[in-house]
């Protein structure tokens, strides 16, 4: 401090806001205690479990769970006791799970059905696993906030990624609590985006990749489809954001342009670390993510390092 500057302050200036949010003018740009996760982190702080044990990562989103091999004959009350886990800290993550193909595919199958994409490369032998190989040749697009496959009319309800080779630094993928995103909206934002529907659509992304004289047929096979900007969770009767910038194309019934600047406006609130777990990966790590509950965003910071996962994904229902 230079000897003309006199220190003036009594007391933070933060006492003022009386532990609100607070939107620095001309931005939209929120500072401030996100009170409204207090609840929901002491809900999880809270949990105990029987088949392993869990070390939160996030506010309200993520823990590392330990003290069980996802290999081999899961009984069926530590499944159970796994999906509860899943609904609860909505993506969970395991090291040390040397998964083969067949181990990998059998331990989601647990939960549901499995799901075939038809626009990214499988594992040779097991077409459920869509395999991710990056490297100098083939970079990572994936680092943008989205949930899977949000272009199906039902879209996934969740997945199971293993890591088969990471990269020394670099390559976390990064997840964000929906539902605490639209707790967090104003109150005459969530009225005004309660019961609107938007359209998502494939092409945004994959388009590129199909011929032209395939696209007709692509396109009769995926149409476009129309889910609600906020979702309700079928299983724990969240409210959720449901729009994501990869395959959400627009608001039905906005002109374009009010449409983007609010699907923008929208996007934009999980970009708050407040909402976000970050999960550095290891060799055989695993994530798995309630595809209905979060977003994820893989970080595209390794280049031209390596990093091959696979994933397996669980069909979901209809959002409604």
């Amino acid at each position: 401090m230079s000897p003309t500057e006199v220190a003036t302050a009594e007391r933070d200036p933060a006492s003022e806001l009386a532990a609100k949010r607070f939107t620095i003018p001309p931005y939209d740009v929120q500072v401030g205690p996100v009170g409204h996760l207090h609840r929901e982190r002491a809900r999880l702080a809270a949990l105990e479990w029987e088949h392993f044990d869990a070390r939160p990562l996030g506010a309200t989103v993520g823990a590392e769970l330990s003290g069980i091999a996802l290999s081999g004959d899961l009984p069926d009350e530590a499944v159970a006791e796994l999906r509860a886990a899943l609904l609860a800290y909505k993506a969970v993550f395991f090291r040390d799970q040397p998964l083969s193909p067949a181990d990998h595919v059998a331990f989601a199958h647990r939960f549901g059905e499995l799901e075939v994409h038809p626009f990214i490369p499988a594992n040779a032998e097991h077409p459920e696993l869509v395999r991710f190989e990056k490297s100098a040749d083939v970079g990572g697009y994936e680092n943008a906030w989205h949930a899977d496959v949000t272009w199906r009319e039902c879209p996934s309800m969740g997945a199971v990624l293993h890591a088969i080779q990471v990269p020394p630094t670099g390559g976390d993928t990064l997840f964000c609590d929906m539902g605490a995103v639209y707790e967090g909206l104003d109150a005459d934002t969530r009225a005004r985006i309660d019961d609107l529907v938007a359209v998502h659509d494939f092409m945004q992304v994959f388009g590129h990749q199909v011929p032209d004289a395939d696209k007709p047929a692509m396109r009769e096979r995926y149409p476009t489809v129309e889910h609600p900007v906020v979702r309700t969770h079928p299983e724990t009767g969240r409210r959720t954001l449901f729009v994501n910038r990869v395959f959400t194309s627009h608001i039905v019934g906005m002109d374009r342009d009010d449409s983007a600047a609010l699907l923008d406006r929208l996007c934009r609130q999980a970009d708050y670390p407040e909402y976000q777990c970050r999960f550095q990966w290891t060799p055989d790590a695993v994530a798995f993510w309630d595809n209905r509950a979060v977003q994820h965003y893989a970080a595209s910071d390794y280049w031209p390092d390596v990093r091959i996962m696979e994933r397996a994904s669980i069909i979901g229902d209809r959002p409604s």
